[in-house]
This record gives structure tokens, sequence and C-alpha cells, in this order.
């Protein structure tokens, strides 16, 4: 099962947790398409990375889905030519929206070949070509495009090397080699990437993990981090749900850490010292509430 389909069929558990407020939640999501038909950034402008999370964020809810207005907006892309490498991962995860009606294979190919651009010397993948070190986000990025355009990726295996070299001495990983700790979503992402690849990842990663929740609920990004963070916190439980820790002792802080991070406008904030409101952190939301509806 891929990256993306993993996640959805948890985040689809919400409406358990959310009750009447699945509308409220809807209607926040639908609120970001734009006229184009793709999904609006914290500026307003169409975004194909905030169009993941909103799209997804709508399929999980089982709600009807703009798809002919969205199939135009991801069409105007055609195979990713002028997107960096983020945005070309986005673009193949939106069309995996698509399984009856996929893009051609030649689109298939130039998304592709932007992703493959982006490979590094040391076996995974960056955000730029010509980079020399992979990140563990970049490298979890081009196996979701692989995934979602139900393609091989190239030597697997030199993806793990580099996951590998990323993991730091307090049990963590982070997302490059010059960081001297682990921080979450690096350790979540690289937990995932292992699983997916077959490996069972050091049971320490998953202490690790824990580590970082925080007592009154919710999880840290950072062993010093001041405050918890929604994007830690989904990722957290999602790599912990994939090792099979037993969430149930954490179960009801961290709903109550999401509920103080939701809000009536519909939408889910990124922390307490968040302001706005976005589809990438709804979607969190619901991937968190996912998990603890379980």
């Amino acid at each position: 099962m891929s990256f993306r389909l993993e996640m959805l069929q948890v985040a689809r558990l919400a409406p358990k947790v959310l009750g009447d407020a699945v509308d409220l939640v809807t209607a926040f999501l639908r609120s970001t398409q734009n006229a184009d038909g793709g999904f609006a950034d914290r500026g307003g402008r169409s975004d194909l990375y905030y169009s993941v999370f909103a799209i997804e964020g709508l399929f999980a809810l089982r709600a009807d889905l703009p798809l002919a207005s969205f199939r135009k907006y991801l069409r105007s892309f055609g195979g990713g030519e002028n997107l960096d490498f983020v945005h070309a991962c986005c673009l193949a995860r939106c069309w995996a929206m698509f399984r009856d009606e996929p893009p051609a294979a030649d689109t298939v190919d130039e998304i592709l070949r932007r992703v493959e651009a982006c490979r590094t010397s040391d076996g995974g993948y960056a955000a730029r070509p010509g980079d020399d070190i992979g990140t563990v986000y970049h490298s979890f990025l081009a196996l979701g495009a692989y995934q979602d355009l139900a393609r091989e990726m190239p030597t697997p295996a030199r993806v793990l090397d580099c996951v590998r070299a990323l993991r730091m001495p307090d049990g963590g990983y982070a997302n490059q080699r010059d960081l001297p700790v682990g921080l979450t979503p690096p350790t979540a992402a690289a937990v995932t990437l292992l699983r997916h690849f077959g490996e069972h990842p050091d049971p320490s990663a998953g202490a690790w993990l824990m580590a970082r929740h925080f007592e009154q609920g919710g999880f840290f990004a950072t062993p010093d981090a001041p405050i918890p963070d929604l994007l830690s916190t989904a990722t957290a439980l999602h790599a912990l749900s994939g090792l099979k820790h037993d969430l149930e002792p954490i179960r009801e802080r961290c709903l109550d850490f999401v509920d103080t991070l939701w809000t009536t406008r519909g939408g889910f904030l990124g922390s307490w010292e968040d302001e706005e409101l976005d589809a990438e952190y709804t979607y969190y939301g619901l991937l968190a509430l996912g998990h603890l509806a379980v």
C-alpha cells in the first residue's frame, strides 16, 4: 500500500471523532478551492502542495469531490516541466486521485524525469538537481511519487543507504547531515520509509518518538522545542502506529491537544502560536484524529 493510501485509510476514520463538525471541516476545505480548480495556499494562490492536502482531506471526509475542475487544473502543468522537485511530487500525488483516468504515459515519464533529476550521489533525493546529499523528506516524497504514478523506483536500496546515514547519535533522524540531533517529522518519515522497503526499523526509533510526547498531549518537533505542534503529532502517531506501538496511554491527551487546534471556522491550526488556517494542517488534523479514533 502506498504512503498516500495508507494515510488516507487512517484519515477516513477522523469523522468518528469529529461528529457534527465534519460539515464545518468539509466547508473549510471547499472554501480553499479557486476558480482555476486548484486549492489555495495561505496567500490565496492556487498551489499544488496545498491542493494535495485539500483534495485528500475532502476524500477522507467522504465529500463529493470537484474532480472535473481539479483535473483541468492538473492538466495545466503538463509533465511538470516548470515545477520544482516538491511540486512535481505533488503533481504526481494529485494525479493519484484519478486511478480510472490516469495521466498519459508521456506525462508520467516527464514528471518522473523531474524527480529523478534530483537524485543524489548518496542514493537519496534532494531539492535541486546537482545536490550531492539527499534528505529524508525529499527521499520520502520521491518514493511517494513513484507509488502514486504506479512506477518502480530505480535502485531503491540506495535510498536506504541515504536514510540510514541520517540517523543521529540520539536515536532520531535528521533531515540533513549537518544537524546535531534528530527531529520528529524526519524520524517519522524515515521509520515509514524503512517499513515500506520491508525493513524493520530499530525499536529505539520508536522510543525516541515517544520521548517527544508532551505530558499534556501532542508531540514536540525537537528535544528542546517549547511547544508541541500538529505536524509532529500527526507524523509521530502515524509512524508509531506503523511500528505497532500502543497509543492508548496517550490517546486522550493527544485528542485534547488536537482539539485545542481546531477552530469553528472548520480548519486546524499548526500550533498554539499559529493564527492562520490552511488545508495542510487541516489534513494533518484529520490524520491525527484518525489514529486516535482507532
